[in-house]
């Protein structure tokens, strides 16, 4: 079997915190995805994830974004999802859990919704 990649790029803006990720995020990198996260938070509060080039996402990666979504909520913040591939609407929308997020249709309209 293939290893699995996930890329992972940070950029700190004003407000928020751009997250954009490439790749497969599955049970062999999602302790990597949700241990970058977790730092994103520790930083701010608001964060966007930009999520077009993910082709898979396991329950895993969703785990981390759902403990992401909790932590930014704890302190005020919120998680916005900037044009999610059809793979990642599709494993929200089977999981139910395609309410919990907002998404939008560009990096600059997410960014700019906080």
């Amino acid at each position: 079997m293939a290893e699995s990649i996930v890329n992972i790029y940070v950029e700190d803006l004003k407000r928020v915190e751009l997250v954009r990720v490439s790749g497969r995020i599955d049970s062999s990198n999602a302790a990597q995805f949700d241990g970058v996260l977790k730092e994103v938070v520790s930083r701010k509060n608001n964060v966007v994830l930009e999520m077009s080039e993910v082709d898979y996402i396991s329950s895993a990666g969703l785990r981390a974004m759902i403990a992401l979504l909790r932590e930014c909520k704890k302190h005020k913040g919120d998680v916005r999802l900037a044009t999610p591939s059809e793979r990642v609407v599709e494993v929200l929308s089977l999981a139910g859990l395609d309410s919990l997020f907002e998404v939008y249709d560009s990096e600059a309209t997410a960014v700019g919704s906080f």
